[in-house]
């Protein structure tokens, strides 16, 4: 009993068990975990999740650490490997015995302040083990909850280490080669925003990749990894997500696959080629987690990644933290080129313009519109090396009045959103921040939207003491640690971040509300003047958006025939085409959960559907329930969400370039209660590429029964959006 007291005093330093406030609740819990099926036999390794379907066992083979993990007796991970090689040749993984093992259990409510859900349970058995060969000890941490499991490592201060840096991880997720798995390149140029493969774990590589998806084969930066969230569904019919939460201070991980269905953690390293984390004392890893899913739908119903993240720290207040919607000075310029970031007689952030813009959001509630190009440092050729004229965060252009401009929008309930564009200049910037941050705040700024373009991943130029350069990774520990330098000073000045650009969400969000969103794929913006494929956007919620909230813009309403070929040409390039329909671009706003929602169109083309728009209007950004209808990886999706503050549902469906019928069961809706239902659906006659911008709006009233149903056409290409509004 005193051994799991002191266990669960320790996880509480940790915060491990941050919501255990009094003795009463420790003791309960310690009472709790005698029952627990993981319990019954002192000598076992074995953890169950609360409903004992995943199985977690961890054993010493040969003096080293593994584990492995399974679902109602089938596999999910084989036995894998676990541990750590420290500088000076220390590995803590060999000639390991059990010194001291505890195991409770924790099943607690919180209640986000916005999000998906009005509240989130966190309920999961746990398991800390202690390792110590002849020289150190340190900690191996399980959680296993009824949708996955996860773990990390924590090495104390100890004498027998005199150096904590990291120069490999070697967790492993040992799988079935022939799993399939969706999946883009770490080690590569241009961060997450690919397409995504789909292959056997065996085959993922820069080579198939290239020969598959988009040619990076002359792109030698790093070995072959796959950037996670990496969604998996395995020949048993189960589907996984492996990835990683609360990354503070340490590397990104992405997983190498060694053959024969094994993947290993590979970390980023610093610009020495070697070293991957560098710590002064104790090593606190972040949290690798396997979510477990029946199928895709319960897949995407899953918080592991919040809960394995903390409350905000009881002195900080978040309060001025709002989601919102917001339109932007911005499609204008990588979307139709009609106007330039930099200074010209094209240029897009012009006082005249933005207040046009500003006075057409504020008629339609919007709370804020981004401008981008408002700042020197902008010139033609300014992307995409990281090595351009450094953007000033503190002066503006000589036709952008930000004084006049916040105050013009303040009368009108709506505010600036500030944008500051790096260029991957990472010490210009944090030189820059605290002024530029101060000064948002003082013209009522609440939103900034940050870029880091720089194509080349390894080319964060470093200067030391003495000039000297160094080139750090984009998804390293020296890049991780200023995103959170970046949340924190933000924070000082009330000041909400989304990242475009960013390194991946590991649910931070929860303990920095303020970096309220992100981009970190290939969003929106890549239809502007590329195309992202018809297929891309039924990927997305499998992939990427497992991992949190996506600024991907959507809203697009002009789908063809909207670029020049430049500015003032007058001239359309008629190949530029937005792979959607009108219909799909509603639904997005259902299907790809952001608490900062982009009408990203431009004004004039949001006045061609005016009852497209007032769905986009209408449409909430804070929720308190979630239902996922149907699904299928990378083929369809569709998502019932209800209004945080109403009792009105919202349902958004998408599909990839094959057309559906959708029977829509409505059994999310109260029985006995009636419904209005307005539905923007396509035609028989959209096409994602013929007729894209065709759609009809039904309306009409329903009680609810049990067995209450709709059923709705999708276009290739296309999709649905629903307004469900109590009566």
């Amino acid at each position: 009993m005193l051994k799991n007291i002191l266990e669960l005093r320790f996880l509480k330093k940790y915060n491990y068990l941050n919501s255990v406030n009094n003795l009463t609740f420790v003791l309960s819990l310690i009472l709790l975990s005698v029952f627990l099926k993981s319990c019954n036999n002192s000598n076992s390794n074995t953890l169950y999740s609360p409903d004992n379907k995943i199985e977690l066992n961890f054993e010493i083979i040969n003096g080293e650490a593994y584990y492995s993990v399974k679902k109602e007796n089938n596999s999910i991970v084989k036995t894998s490997k676990l541990g750590m090689v420290l500088e000076g040749e220390i590995n803590i993984g060999e000639g390991l015995k059990i010194l001291n093992k505890s195991i409770n259990s924790s099943n607690t409510t919180w209640f986000p302040d916005f999000g998906e859900f009005d509240e989130i349970i966190d309920n999961y058995n746990s398991m800390s083990i202690t390792l110590s060969n002849d020289d150190m000890s340190f900690n191996i941490l399980f959680r296993v909850y009824d949708d996955g499991i996860a773990f990390k490592y924590y090495v104390p201060n100890q004498s027998a280490i005199t150096n904590y840096n990291i120069i490999n991880e070697y967790s492993e997720f040992n799988l079935n080669s022939d799993d399939t798995a969706w999946w883009i390149p770490g080690f590569s140029y241009r961060r997450y925003e690919f397409l995504y493969a789909e292959s056997s774990i065996d085959q993922i590589s820069k080579k198939y990749f290239s020969e598959n998806i988009e040619d990076i084969s002359y792109d030698s930066l790093g070995i072959d990894a796959a950037h996670t969230p990496l969604t998996i569904k395995k020949t048993n019919g189960y589907h996984i997500s492996i990835h990683e939460a609360n990354l503070i201070n340490y590397s990104s991980m992405t997983l190498a696959p060694k053959g024969e269905g094994k993947l290993e953690v590979e970390l980023y390293p610093w610009s020495d080629g070697i070293t991957k984390v560098k710590l002064d004392n104790e090593i606190i890893s972040p949290w690798r987690y396997v979510q477990i899913a029946d199928n895709s739908s319960e897949l995407l119903m899953s918080n592991i990644i919040l809960n394995l993240n903390d409350d905000p720290d009881v002195n900080s207040d978040f309060s001025w933290v709002k989601p919102g919607k917001y339109m932007g000075v911005w499609w204008e310029m990588i979307g139709t080129n009609e106007s330039t970031w930099w200074q010209s007689k094209y240029h897009g952030a012009k006082t005249d313009k933005v207040r046009y813009y500003l006075d057409f959001a504020s008629k339609h509630n919007f709370d804020g519109l981004l401008v981008e190009g408002w700042n020197k440092g902008w010139y033609p050729e300014w992307c995409c090396r990281g090595d351009g004229i450094p953007f000033s965060f503190t002066e503006t252009f000589d036709d952008f009045d930000i004084d006049f401009l916040s105050k013009y929008g303040d009368k009108r309930n709506i505010s600036l959103i500030g944008h500051h564009e790096t260029g991957g200049q990472i010490q210009s910037y944090e030189n820059q921040m605290e002024d530029a941050f101060k000064m948002y705040n003082k013209y009522g700024i609440k939103n900034i939207k940050t870029g880091y373009v720089n194509d080349v991943s390894k080319n964060i130029k470093v200067y030391d003491e003495n000039g000297e350069i160094s080139k750090e990774w984009h998804h390293g520990q020296y890049m991780i640690n200023h995103f959170q330098k970046v949340i924190d000073v933000a924070a000082k000045y009330k000041l909400m971040i989304k990242t475009h650009e960013p390194i991946k969400d590991t649910g931070l969000r929860r303990t920095f509300p303020n970096f309220i969103s992100r981009e970190g794929a290939k969003g929106q913006e890549f239809n502007g003047f590329s195309s992202n494929g018809v297929n891309h956007a039924t990927d997305l919620p499998f992939t990427r958006l497992l991992s949190g909230p996506m600024d991907y813009t959507p809203g697009i309403f002009q789908l063809n025939n909207f670029r020049f070929t430049e500015p003032g040409s007058g001239l359309i390039d008629e190949n530029a085409i937005i792979p959607s329909t009108i219909a799909k671009e509603l639904a997005l706003y259902v299907v790809y959960y952001s608490p900062m929602q982009m009408a990203a169109d431009l004004p004039k083309h949001y006045m061609m559907h005016p009852e497209a728009f007032e769905f986009i209007k209408d449409v909430p950004v804070d929720w308190s329930n979630k239902v996922v209808l149907n699904s299928k990886i990378s083929e369809y999706v569709t998502i019932a969400r209800k209004d945080k503050n109403s009792e009105n549902w919202f349902v958004g469906g998408i599909t990839d370039e094959n057309d559906r019928k959708f029977d829509i069961d409505l059994d999310f809706l109260e029985i006995d209660s009636t419904y209005n239902f307005k539905i923007f659906k396509d035609k028989p006659n959209t096409h994602w590429k013929d007729n894209p911008m065709d759609y009809e709006i039904e309306q009409f009233n329903l009680k609810i029964e049990s067995d209450s149903s709709t059923e709705i056409y999708v276009a290739p290409g296309g999709g649905f959006a629903i307004q469900i509004e109590k009566i």
